[in-house]
């Protein structure tokens, strides 16, 4: 008899009201990569103080994609804060990039920054510094404990939905009005 394993990749992490990690509260966080040996999640509802713009000039790309430069850049997590993420639509041959699920993509690598900067790179997409990140059997335990909805992912949910509105709006996805949750976990 094999044992299959729930793989979370693609789905959004939508914290509890009772979530006690202040990097966390209120967060909801885009699955990347999710195994036996843990998982790596982005969380899209954190801006930081730096917008696209800032960060490609810091990086000395002159910009001529200017509907982006306004986007703020979100704090993806608290590890490897200086990492960058880009989760986008476009399908390309950026290096670093991986298909997450429903037409969702990540690129770890600068040349997509590039492209960005000359217009060429996706027409949606997301910037993120940092990372959360799980061992092995921690998110699985964590979702137990009822620290965390799960949803699938949607374009709609990682970008067109407002930053402010993605937590209510992330939980709404699948029917919950986040005031009616309880705000401590417990078992019946």
């Amino acid at each position: 008899m094999t044992e299959t394993t729930q793989t979370f990749a693609g789905q959004l992490l939508v914290a509890m009201p009772h979530m006690a990690d202040p990097n966390f509260d209120h967060s909801v966080t885009y699955i990347c990569e999710h195994s036996e040996h843990g998982a790596l999640g982005i969380t899209i509802n954190r801006p930081l103080d730096i917008d696209l713009g800032e960060v490609l000039d810091q990086l000395s790309l002159d910009s001529e994609a200017y509907e982006l430069m306004s986007q703020p850049v979100l704090r993806g997590g608290p590890v490897q804060v200086e990492r960058g993420f880009v989760i986008h639509e476009t399908d390309h041959d950026w290096e670093g990039t991986t298909e997450v699920g429903q037409s969702i993509f990540v690129t770890t690598s600068q040349d997509i920054l590039s492209d960005v900067a000359r217009g060429k790179g996706p027409d949606r997409l997301l910037m993120a510094l940092g990372y959360a990140g799980w061992g092995a059997g921690q998110l699985e335990e964590e979702i137990r404990q009822n620290a965390w909805l799960t949803v699938p992912a949607s374009r709609e949910l990682v970008f067109e939905t407002p930053v402010e509105q993605r937590w209510r709006a992330a939980a709404a996805s699948i029917g919950i009005e986040p005031s009616s949750l309880i705000l401590q976990p417990g078992s019946a």
